[in-house]
């Protein structure tokens, strides 16, 4: 991992020349047939930069409202709709432009033009299918076949969504046959993620594999269980694959780039659902996730607020997401927070719930589940305290039964993943339906039901012809992959 050191503008010059109807993105294929090294070098970290940006930001949002680890602040507004379940197609214009437009487009063109630097052609790939997984989890059916062929055609068909998860696991085959720590043409620091290191590059293809097979477990056990089974011996993740950003120039934190943007408006605040459960658990995490306040005359307390109780005007102050978050818009320090893409702790949860349905066959699923708890506490800075928390703590106990196993493992994972991962454990607790805590928001309009997909885009619906074979959808339909109960 390193500091971002390619500006923001490059993301604003996604999105207006996206606006403008033109697919160019920085014009580097002027000469198609001599392609310059300098254009594959900046746009790999420019695609790594972009789909950051909205895993942190607009999904990163939205996961973090949806996820119940935050709720909008009753003193603000920004984030009613995402609290109501009411969000509108043209909330998801800017994403899909900045993933389609932005980050695939840049890898795509990383691809074609590498030459000899297969390294950055491997890296481009790998993250291409991290990308098009956040994209199909988030919308389901979507363009792949010709979606990147700018001016082909106003009617680019849309793909179902287990087309997507199998594309995905070509592109990370063809990503990993490529990657080779002993290429003499290497990476350098323009990889914003592992600065070049090949065998990270390796560690975080075959996570990623692991991750998007157990997604699949529950629609399709055949196909995850021999995909996992392929896994075994192969180099996990054993530390975080993140980007890390800058308290100025344009490199800020995406979500703190967007309170700077509301002219530090604080409108997330803690929700009860979170809190509550960690207090259950006497979570020492709490301190470290959100700010302290004053309640009831008690110094230091941490204060949440009821899930979408927005309209109500209490006479306390809630506590708020903290700076090692990128969530508190008055410290400046929420810059520095970084951006996950999979984390230390997921690939222990991921490895423990392989393990428990019996798809690894070595190690020990118990010591993977402490492994992923411990890998928590490091990353939240009280790994001293991990130990005590696993002896004790009620959710940290390891259970007999694989379902309770399951439950376990997800419900650690989304511990973990509060403010860093927030899209990932709103998608996880599609998938399994753990944590099995959530409430309804107190102002929400979907009767009654959940949000389980994201809407797909207003410029969809009017510029591709095809769209009228996926139709708008309420956010309430499910996913292929989602038949947790």
């Amino acid at each position: 991992m390193r500091k971002l050191n390619i500006k923001n503008v490059a993301l604003a010059v996604t999105i207006a020349v996206t606006a403008a109807g033109c697919g160019k993105f920085l014009d580097v294929n002027e000469s198609p047939n001599q392609p310059l090294v300098a254009d594959v070098k900046l746009l790999l970290p420019s695609g790594q930069a972009a789909t950051a940006h909205v895993l942190s930001n607009q999904f990163g949002i939205t996961g973090g409202i949806w996820a119940q680890y935050w709720t909008q602040n009753p003193f603000s507004s920004q984030y009613r709709n995402n609290d109501r379940y009411n969000l509108q197609p043209s909330t998801s214009n800017n994403s899909w432009a900045i993933l389609y437009a932005g980050a695939l487009q840049d890898y795509k063109r990383v691809i074609e033009n590498a030459g000899s630097l297969t390294q950055h052609a491997a890296i481009a790939y790998v993250m291409k299918a991290y990308t098009y997984q956040m994209i199909t989890d988030a919308w389901g059916d979507v363009p792949v076949k010709d979606a990147l062929n700018e001016g082909v055609s106003l009617n680019i068909p849309y793909q179902s969504q287990k087309v997507v998860y199998d594309s995905i696991q070509l592109w990370l085959d063809r990503g990993l046959a490529m990657l080779n720590p002993a290429s003499p043409n290497k990476v350098g620091s323009e990889d914003v993620v592992f600065q070049g290191n090949i065998n990270q590059w390796i560690r975080f293809a075959n996570t990623l594999k692991l991750r998007a097979y157990l997604r699949i477990s529950a629609i399709d056990g055949t196909r995850a269980e021999a995909g996992v089974r392929a896994l075994a011996g192969k180099p996990l993740l054993a530390s975080s694959a993140m980007i890390q950003y800058a308290t100025s120039g344009g490199n800020e934190n995406p979500l703190f780039s967007e309170i700077l943007g509301l002219g530090r408006t604080q409108n997330l605040v803690a929700s009860n659902t979170f809190l509550d459960a960690m207090k259950e658990n006497n979570d020492p995490r709490l301190a470290q996730l959100y700010t302290k306040v004053t309640w009831d005359g008690v110094e230091d307390t941490i204060v949440g607020g009821p899930q979408g109780d927005f309209g109500s005007s209490p006479d306390f102050d809630y506590s708020y997401p903290s700076a090692a978050t990128g969530g508190l818009g008055a410290d400046n320090n929420s810059a520095l927070a970084p951006v996950v893409l999979i984390s230390e702790a997921e690939s222990y949860f991921l490895q423990a719930e392989a393990r428990a349905r019996g798809w690894f066959t070595t190690g020990s699923a118990q010591t993977l589940f402490n492994d992923g708890i411990t890998a928590s506490f490091e990353a939240n800075k009280i790994g001293s305290e991990a130990a005590a928390y696993i002896a004790s703590a009620p959710d940290a106990q390891w259970p007999g039964t694989l379902a309770d196993q399951v439950k376990a493992i997800i419900t650690q994972k989304y511990y973990a993943m509060n403010g860093w991962q927030t899209f990932e454990a709103w998608t996880e607790w599609r998938r399994t339906g753990y944590p099995d805590f959530f409430t309804l928001s107190v102002n929400q309009r979907l009767g009654g039901k959940f949000p389980v997909r994201l809407p797909y885009p207003e410029t969809e619906a009017n510029t591709n012809g095809s769209f009228k074979d996926v139709k708008h959808r309420p956010n309430s339909e499910r996913l292929w992959w989602d038949i947790a109960e």
